[in-house]
């Protein structure tokens, strides 16, 4: 991926300069870096949900590239998880059609029964019928992981997962992020402020100003 652009005209600015970022199945990866590097673009643009203005990217074996957002969306929706650090959760469903809703979208017959399953996993097997306000923030991360993991994803991407959580909480959800990753084999990806939590990882990317550190100018951005 050699560039990602936001804005228009004057007022454009080359968020990522020349990213070449190759990640094994099975690895996890903690994108690390001051405000403002582009960690979380890097992370968007792996997800689908922002677009290269030159350069590839491939996940899991596909090229995104010159794929239409409803494509990109359904390619997303079985491939790929995402955890943010706000948690994302519908304030008007319960845990369980939180995490069902989405599997019933994509067409998922067992969405109900899947949902129940992910979030037993996640050690919420007594908050199935909690609204987001009736659940602590620990609970409702574990919520959003139950979310992210139910399709069976190949890629989980984690955006500053412990962010808004207390040390011991955020300790506890990383626990179970890299837990789940590693029971699973999926790959792992996050971005961090917390030394110790980018520590946890297989490796360590470093961002600055857009790019890499130490990194040469690529051709191309896979997972």
């Amino acid at each position: 991926m050699n560039c990602h652009r936001q804005g228009e005209g004057a007022s454009s600015v080359d968020v990522l300069k020349g990213i070449s970022l190759d990640i094994a199945a099975g690895e996890a990866t903690g994108i690390v870096g001051p405000s403002g590097s582009g960690k979380s673009t890097l992370l968007m643009v792996l997800a689908g949900l922002e677009k290269v203005d030159s350069g590839t990217v491939k996940i899991a074996g596909e090229v995104l590239n010159g794929k239409s957002e409803d494509r990109i969306a359904a390619f997303r929706g079985r491939t790929i998880g995402i955890v943010f650090q706000s948690f994302h959760l519908i304030p008007n469903m319960t845990a369980l059609e939180n995490v069902a809703v989405p599997l019933e979208l994509a067409g998922r017959r067992d969405a109900f029964a899947a949902a129940e399953r992910e979030l037993v996993a996640v050690g919420l097997s007594e908050r199935l019928t909690h609204y987001p306000g009736e659940l602590s923030g620990g609970e409702q991360q574990r919520v959003a992981i139950a979310r992210a993991l139910a399709p069976s994803p190949r890629l989980l991407i984690a955006d500053e997962p412990t962010g808004n959580l207390d040390q011991a909480t955020g300790r506890q959800i990383a626990d179970l992020l890299f837990a789940k990753a590693a029971e699973r084999g999926m790959t792992l990806v996050l971005v961090t402020h917390d030394p110790a939590l980018a520590a946890r990882c297989t490796r360590q990317v470093a961002m600055r100003s857009g790019r890499i550190e130490g990194a040469p100018v690529p051709e191309r951005m896979s997972a």
